[in-house]
């Protein structure tokens, strides 16, 4: 592709060669919001050197969905998880994860998951509760005072918003 570019720009047609440019600017730009969007861009992209995605249009080391796939392709019976490891940037811890998840699950295995807590660790069910009848019985109470009564009771502390979105989730 950058010999196209090469015999544009020499031709004369400087201007074609910069619409080119940008038009491919747009197109990567796109990619790499939707890889963001989706939660696959890789983080570290430059610490991929496998000769598979230094200079192709196809292989796109941004892309970790793709990244990781070929590293469970290229791990063969010929090359040590070691090399494998060097060569896509990552450990080898992380390689025996994930050849392990492709085993039990398949591509959909390989998609990186929501990182961090899912939802609130130390509200239960049984403070949802309370909390909720206690607005039955006493009425409009506000999320800071609802907190301050379930820790109390339960002798645990907890945080008014964590509360405020635990009540919100609830009730939608």
């Amino acid at each position: 592709m950058g010999r196209f570019y090469a015999h544009l720009c020499n031709n004369g047609n400087q201007y074609v060669y910069y619409i080119i440019l940008i038009i491919v600017g747009l197109i990567s730009d796109k990619k790499h919001a939707h890889l963001r969007k989706s939660g696959t861009l890789n983080p570290h992209p430059e610490r991929v050197s496998d000769p598979l995605f230094s200079n192709s249009s196809f292989f796109d080391s941004r892309d970790l969905l793709q990244v990781r796939y070929e590293m469970i392709r290229a791990h063969t019976s010929a090359t040590t998880l070691k090399e494998i490891a060097a060569r896509y940037g990552v450990s080898i811890a992380t390689c025996v994860r994930l050849k392990r998840d492709y085993r039990e699950g398949g591509l959909q295995a390989l998609v990186p998951g929501r990182r961090g807590p899912q939802g609130p660790h130390k509200i239960t069910p049984e403070m949802l509760e309370f909390a909720e009848n206690y607005r039955a019985v006493h009425g409009r109470t506000s999320v800071r005072k609802l907190a301050v009564l379930i820790s109390e009771k339960f002798e645990v502390h907890i945080h008014f918003s964590g509360l405020h979105r635990a009540l919100s989730k609830k009730n939608s």
